[in-house]
């Protein structure tokens, strides 16, 4: 398996919140990770379709593997170091998995109703993987 030299966060860049809040971590974590939107990204290199690209944010990490949503902003914390870390690992374990994808998803699913967001936050529900 190929190292890549840095984790790749990818995310939805037509939506406004999610670019936002990609910002936000950027200045505000000491963010290793490279940020794409996945408009941009060699999606098949990174082994990360265009539905799990569109349905949420994916983290894919030094070794190739993927973690989407929830768990993806948790890998994002912890590799932010500090404290940071901390908060992410919390988010990786039951019952606070649990309580982070729930409220990945009510954000996710309500992001064009939030600060940043716009029409093209919205996702048709039929995007979804697995529907």
């Amino acid at each position: 398996m190929t190292r890549r030299e840095r984790p790749v966060l990818v995310y939805d860049g037509d939506c406004g919140f999610c670019t936002t809040s990609v910002r936000f971590a950027e200045r505000h974590l000491p963010m290793k990770a490279e940020a794409v939107a996945w408009q941009f990204a060699d999606l098949g290199a990174l082994g990360i379709t265009v539905e799990q690209a569109s349905y949420e944010v994916v983290w894919v990490d030094r070794f190739g593997r993927t973690y989407g949503g929830a768990q993806a902003a948790a890998r994002l914390l912890m590799d932010s170091g500090g404290s940071w870390r901390v908060l992410g690992a919390l988010a990786t374990i039951r019952p606070f998995s649990w309580i982070a994808h729930g409220l990945y998803r009510l954000i996710a699913n309500n992001r064009y109703r939030l600060p940043g967001g716009t029409p093209a936050c919205a996702l048709p529900p039929r995007q979804a993987p697995g529907t």
